[in-house]
């Protein structure tokens, strides 16, 4: 490592001499950056800049003034749609090193299909990754992203052995887990090669004990170094490359359970996480690392034809779905007997479509059924807007509690909806609690009582000790940021922003994401 390091300090190193990239301002070039996946409207960019080395993106960051760095353009907060910034694409830092034991080196750019296709070959697997698989890894350590696996194998934060980052002077942080701990006063020193030296402050709110949780800075007694830059949204540097963990590549079997309705759901979904959790107390168990479920009013969004691939017919009104992922042996057989046995002790009558490991088409025709819900949600969304006013957008929530709320949250996010005369739709990770309370509006004014329901929903959550902002992040977006607000207060606020000044005292480094600038 070329920086020093100290248990509570770290001293940055200058990258090598590099000319910034070129900053290209070609409309036609700089449109296509200009929204990311939650269609937020008014994006303008001075311009595009898209560095290959380590060296490129300090000289970059070093000389711009407003710098908003950019990996798939897959935010759902609209915190990759620029305001007058330079964009920095990261799609040309794609390195990916060979794995050292079970371990692996990745630049910032690379898709998640694209490493996972690349461990494939050696027998290996990236764990904690989102439901989109095109997310740049970049993008997913800036948000502390989680998918459907979390309830086995937790957030991204977890998974981050080392990162190299670009400070907003353009200096270079190489951050390895365990080197550098917060004080036990509270805070770290980064010394740069100015010879100034910056106290970093660890703010001392309380963050919720919940799964997974995307919502501004990690904060704990005594945390890593590392962890302040997972999810801190690209806001206090500019993230390289990454060393990440890896397992051994899982066999997966995949099985669609039919429910009468949600108490049947939330009673089968604690049946195989209490399954899941034996097993790891090395009892006999199921090995389960995921569990999504899908509400009646979700499937009312689905295609005919979308239950034809997957399982041949639409379920009866009334109906919840369950998609359940297990990890098997060789001989899948105990678990499936395993499975049948739960299944029929919680009552289930319909025989589950179960898909073996390896039957690749069988399981992306489940998993697009679970894509289904949200693309037909999504279209509904898009029908209301050309049809009714442009103005419309999507309007949902991302809470997560703790599992024992569960069917507590589902009855709050359907009240809060339904005392509004609002038609929505709920679906998500039912194994850890993080369920997305979708309206399907069908006027402006809809939007408007949609974003009141949503309020009301994150109060709610935050009183059952959980977030309102579990796996997307706060981006840009004002509802976000208020609901951040929410969970931690204007002093907590305030401590992020210490956090900020310390180390960004210009602001330049992705203005107005988390908070506005």
């Amino acid at each position: 490592m070329s920086g020093r390091v100290e248990e509570h300090r770290i001293r940055a190193r200058a990258a090598q001499p590099a000319s910034p990239p070129a900053i290209d301002r070609d409309p036609a070039v700089v449109s296509s950056f200009l929204s990311d996946a939650a269609h937020v409207p008014g994006g303008f960019a001075a311009g595009v800049a898209t560095p290959r080395t380590e060296a490129e993106v300090a000289a970059l960051v070093a000389a711009a003034d407003r710098i908003l760095p950019v990996g798939a353009q897959s935010s759902l907060t609209g915190g990759a749609t620029p305001r007058g910034d330079v964009v920095l694409s990261t799609r040309a830092l794609t390195a990916i090193g060979p794995p050292d034991g079970r371990a692996v080196r990745v630049g910032a750019g690379v898709p998640l299909a694209t490493l996972q296709r690349a461990l494939a070959t050696r027998g290996l697997y990236y764990p904690p990754v989102p439901t989109y698989d095109g997310a740049f890894v970049g993008g997913t350590i800036a948000t502390n992203a989680a998918g459907a696996a979390t309830f086995k194998y937790g957030s991204t934060r977890s998974w981050v052995e080392a990162m190299t980052v670009v400070l907003a002077n353009g200096d270079v942080l190489d951050l390895h887990r365990g080197d550098v701990t917060a004080s036990p006063e509270g805070w770290f020193e980064v010394v740069f090669t100015s010879g100034h030296t910056a106290r970093v402050p660890v703010p001392s709110y309380r963050m919720p004990d919940v799964s997974k949780l995307s919502a501004g800075y990690f904060a704990r007694p005594g945390m890593d170094l590392v962890d302040l830059f997972v999810g801190s949204e690209g806001t206090l540097g500019v993230v390289v490359d990454a060393v990440l963990r890896l397992v051994a590549r899982p066999r997966v079997l995949v099985a669609l359970v039919t429910c009468a309705g949600d108490a049947q759901a939330i009673a089968v979904t604690g049946a195989l996480r209490a399954s899941a959790m034996a097993r790891r107390g090395e009892s006999a168990g199921l090995d389960v690392s995921a569990i999504e479920y899908m509400d009646d009013r979700a499937l009312r969004a689905v295609p005919d034809d979308a239950f034809a691939r997957a399982n041949g017919h639409r379920p009866a009104p009334g109906s919840a779905l369950l998609l359940v992922q297990l990890e098997v042996s060789a001989d899948e057989e105990p678990d499936v007997e395993r499975l049948q046995a739960l299944l029929a002790s919680e009552s289930i009558t319909r025989e589950p479509v179960v898909v073996a490991p390896g039957d690749d088409r069988g399981a992306e025709r489940l998993f697009g059924l679970r894509e289904a819900v949200p693309a037909g949600v999504n279209a509904r969304v898009a029908a209301a807007k050309a049809a009714v006013h442009p103005a419309i957008e999507k309007t949902a929530a991302d809470p997560v509690v703790p599992f024992p709320r569960m069917a507590e949250s589902i009855a709050l996010y359907r009240a809060a909806f339904e005392r509004r005369g609002l038609d929505y739709a709920i679906w998500g990770h039912a194994s850890d609690g993080n369920l997305h309370p979708n309206l399907i509006p069908r006027s402006l004014e809809d939007v408007e009582r949609g974003r009141e329901a949503i309020l009301e929903i994150a109060r709610g959550v935050i009183a059952m000790g959980g977030a309102p902002l579990a796996e997307h992040g706060v981006g840009r977006s004002a509802l976000k940021q208020r609901l951040l607000g929410e969970l931690y207060g204007a002093g907590g606020i305030e401590q992020m922003r210490a956090v900020k000044r310390a180390l960004d005292p210009a602001g330049k480094l992705a203005p107005g994401v988390l908070f506005p600038p």
